[in-house]
């Protein structure tokens, strides 16, 4: 006689319950396969129904991590102030004080610009694409990884100074850097491509 995968699964779902519930009474478990021992699956499920029931007047603490802030930024420290300019689609220009480390994606979001970041900043989508004005500053960023490469082949109106937002974290070398942001972008990522 063979039981159905579904009652399987239930059968073990009641079973870890009652595991993490049970701090009194201890069940074992069967290293058999559960279809071959119909006996033991209907005493498993007995006792795991009983302890459940017990189990679920026991209340359980929940806890929580703290949520992912997308696009927030700290105010630079006085003094310790980078500059970026950002060009958006209508060519108006936008000059911000921003801290070191701080991502290009981050520091748009944080002030209303419009760019999007459909990935939440992990290299996985071309929507946060920016081009570089100047070459020599471009020269100054590190070299975009494999992934990023992958990502701005993607991107709409890909330029030799391209790079993704996301992927472009402010230092000093980099203060006065002035991106502009396509007129355009295209929601394709990777998954999309795949089979």
């Amino acid at each position: 006689m063979s039981t159905p995968r579904v009652l399987r699964q239930s059968l073990q779902r009641l079973a870890q319950h009652a595991r993490c519930y049970s701090k009194t009474t201890t069940t074992t478990t069967t290293t058999a396969p559960l279809r071959t021992q119909p006996q033991r699956l209907l005493t498993a499920w007995s006792t795991t129904t009983q302890l459940s029931a017990s189990a679920s007047s026991a209340r359980r603490s929940l806890s929580t991590s703290s949520a992912l802030q997308h696009g927030h930024v700290d105010p630079p420290k006085p003094g310790e102030e980078l500059y970026v300019t950002f060009i958006d689609k209508d060519n108006q220009t936008h000059r911000l004080a921003v801290s070191e480390g701080d991502n290009l994606l981050d520091i748009a979001q944080s002030h209303d610009l419009e760019m999007e970041g459909a990935c939440g900043g992990s290299c996985a989508c071309s929507t946060c694409h920016v081009i570089v004005q100047d070459q020599d500053m471009y020269d100054r960023m590190p070299e975009p990884d494999d992934d990023e490469n992958d990502m701005l082949d993607l991107a709409f109106g890909l330029t030799e100074t391209s790079r993704l937002g996301c992927q472009v974290h402010m230092t000093k070398e980099l203060d006065g850097l002035v991106v502009k942001l396509p007129s355009m972008t295209r929601n394709l990522q990777a998954s999309d491509f795949k089979s």
